[in-house]
């Protein structure tokens, strides 16, 4: 996988399922469906359908797979691959963009050159036929990606194929739209698969500075401005906190700033997107256990998320006006580290106790939020691989949400739903703040272990100005330590949906 994700279109059709002309037809199934649920098909297959449902070996599960080869001559598939996808009255959106995603790793590991996906619109009516496509088209480019770019001494998995995705229900007069979701399906997947790219690599390649050459390449001709400011620049803008993290390393920070301001839009509202950008991190002062501390690569996840989604909002024309932010740096343990007991002074004029080195990436943020403001934005979001503790509540099956006022915070979790994000809201309760509070500066930049990831985010509602803010983090879900039936394990690219999504729901923020 290349920093250039851009792929083959996948192309519409509205042919029936023995029309299209591809090597493998993936059909998704129901649990509970008999085998003439898509008419003509068991028939086509010569009752090997029917047997294998009567026999069990195919209970249409989740992301089972069972693959039959067509007997009638007049259809031009020659193998049908039926998909799992569980009983009906659970299907949704996102099952669809999972066994979408499982079908494809499997048409990879198969080395099929060509098949197409059956979107079966007419069975799911509750579903719109286009939300459909879209989350199929995500799925079966998500499934591209491949984590294994170094490697050296092993064959690379197999190429994935050339996608056609079949309509079937979906009315003549709705293809138009159809074919426009998934179109933007296909490009917020590859902005997905970009953040994993950027994700993957080590820090050793990826460092600030190449990460804002990188970022710079992957916005470029998309008619969005791009500028990066240096060390200089941010001591000019008073940028304290990410100076203070920056300290302890040999390479220089970096601030990216991103901005889309599409002709005719609006000068408000201004949706502003912030990224920890931390591209590796030791702990610093307060270091890391060795155990583990090389998957610190991805502790620039949010950035990396916030740079792929500015690139899709702009190639899909969003229609308000949006800036990133992406504040970088490695936190190390140099002679010149910040130390526990250091004050900082962060560009907003509050001074922050230092009492763990290694709760950096809410100080870069604090800063980069402040600048959002400063640049214009009405309403912030903020992403961050930030604390241990929202992985300890909520696992690696989902992120935690934070903000306030509780109607933008709504907005958001809505959006991460539809983009297959999964989201829950945690508590921002005014009495976590007081474990924040110094006594010899305005804050402390933790507040110890009880409430790790609600302290932490009260820390960075500090730096919003009092403006309609939500934190993402991402700590447990923006890397994949096993793999799942429809995701290879290593970065997830999550969260590049929900913030490119966010920009086509103005109306919903007032």
């Amino acid at each position: 996988m290349t920093q250039d994700a851009t792929t083959a279109p996948i192309e519409c059709t509205a042919a029936p399922p023995g029309a299209v002309d591809t090597d493998v037809l993936i059909v998704p199934w129901f649990e509970g469906d008999g085998p003439q649920a898509v008419p003509g098909l068991d028939a086509a297959l010569g009752g090997d359908l029917a047997s294998a449902l009567e026999t069990k070996e195919f209970t249409g599960r989740p992301y089972e797979i069972y693959l039959a080869r067509v007997v009638d001559p007049s259809w031009k598939a020659r193998r049908v691959a039926f998909v799992g996808i569980g009983p009906s009255d659970k299907f949704s959106g996102d099952l669809a963009r999972k066994c979408a995603g499982a079908s494809g790793l499997s048409m990879k590991t198969r080395r099929v050159a060509r098949a197409a996906f059956l979107v079966r619109a007419g069975d799911a009516s509750r579903i719109d036929p286009a939300e459909l496509g879209q989350a199929v088209a995500e799925g079966l480019t998500l499934c591209e990606f491949n984590n294994g770019q170094y490697k050296t001494g092993e064959a690379p998995p197999g190429a994935s194929p050339a996608w056609t995705i079949a309509a079937s229900g979906v009315p003549d007069g709705r293809m138009s739209a159809f074919s426009d979701a998934v179109r933007r399906g296909r490009l917020l997947g590859e902005c997905s698969n970009l953040s994993r790219v950027l994700c993957n690599e080590p820090g050793n390649s990826l460092t600030p500075r190449e990460f804002a050459r990188r970022s710079g390449d992957i916005v470029a001709g998309n008619g969005l401005t791009f500028e990066v400011l240096d060390e200089k620049a941010i001591e000019q803008l008073g940028m304290g906190l990410l100076l203070g993290v920056a300290r302890g390393s040999h390479e220089p920070p970096r601030l990216m700033v991103i901005r889309h301001e599409p002709a005719g839009a609006p000068p408000g509202p201004v949706l502003g997107l912030v990224g920890k950008g931390i591209t590796f991190d030791t702990g610093g002062i307060s270091i890391k256990s060795a155990d583990g501390m090389e998957r610190m690569k991805d502790d620039m996840a949010g950035g990396a998320a916030v740079v792929c989604a500015m690139r899709a909002i702009s190639a899909l024309n969003a229609p308000v006006r949006v800036i990133g932010v992406v504040p970088t740096t490695e936190n190390m343990p140099g002679g010149r580290a910040i130390k526990p007991g250091d004050i900082l002074t962060s560009a907003a004029g509050k001074t922050v106790e230092v009492i763990n080195t290694d709760a950096e990436g809410r100080l870069i943020l604090g800063d980069g939020l402040w600048y959002a403001r400063k640049l214009g934005a009405t309403h912030l979001v903020d992403i961050a691989t930030l604390t241990g503790s929202i992985v300890v509540a909520l696992g690696k099956l989902t992120s935690g949400l934070f903000g306030t006022p509780q109607p933008w915070v709504d907005v958001v979790r809505r959006v991460a739903d539809r983009a297959g994000d999964r989201v829950w809201q945690m508590p921002t309760f005014e009495d976590y703040f007081d474990q924040i509070k110094s006594d010899i500066a305005d804050l402390m930049n933790t507040g110890g272990r009880p409430a790790g990831s609600v302290t932490a985010a009260l820390f960075l509602k500090e730096f919003a100005g009092g403006l309609p803010w939500a934190h993402l983090d991402i700590a447990g879900t923006a890397w994949l330590e096993e793999a799942r039936p429809y995701m290879p394990k290593g970065p997830s690219g999550v969260a590049v949906r929900t913030l490119a999504e966010l920009a086509f729901t103005s109306p919903e923020w007032v």
